[in-house]
């Protein structure tokens, strides 16, 4: 597959996972950009693997982590996005989805990124310890964490049960 085909054909889906990751459009499109220029600088090599869209993924992701463990990367938006919404829909669902996207918003930048790849990406843990350079249990328990840090913030009477 040439380069540009793979943009073609990945490249929405590389800005998607970074919006998820990001909660923010123009930081989620820096980020497929990056990873689309670090792939492209070694595509013989990246084409040449058996799942070149992998390679590519986990260059996106040590981006966004690499940009939250920066000092000056402290930017803290004013007021959520709401991924597009401009004024709140009055369904109970569509209350409760973005109640969880910000709660999701809130969580640390490993624990957001583990669930992402988990249950949108819908990566094994296998998968994502390859995605991370973690072991397989390392994800397990961060995947684990972060679902109990929801549960926790969506529920805190739940985190108090005797």
């Amino acid at each position: 597959m040439e380069f540009d085909e793979y943009v073609a054909a990945r490249g929405q889906q590389l800005v998607r996972l970074g919006l998820v990751l990001s909660s923010d459009h123009h930081r989620a499109e820096d980020l497929a950009q990056t990873a689309l220029m670090n792939a492209y600088r070694h595509w013989r090599r990246v084409r040449a693997m058996d799942d070149p869209h992998a390679y590519v993924r986990r260059i996106l992701v040590n981006a966004h982590l690499s940009s939250t463990r920066r000092s000056s990367s402290h930017e803290t938006p004013s007021e959520l996005d709401d991924l597009g919404r401009t004024e709140p829909d009055p369904s109970l669902a569509l209350v409760e989805h973005d109640a969880m996207w910000q709660l999701l918003a809130k969580l640390p930048a490993r624990e957001r990124t583990v669930v992402i790849l988990r249950y949108y990406e819908d990566l094994d843990y296998a998968a994502i310890a390859a995605v991370l350079g973690i072991k397989d249990s390392t994800a397990r328990a961060s995947v684990s964490k972060a679902l109990a840090s929801l549960r926790a913030a969506h529920d805190p009477a739940e985190g108090h049960h005797p």
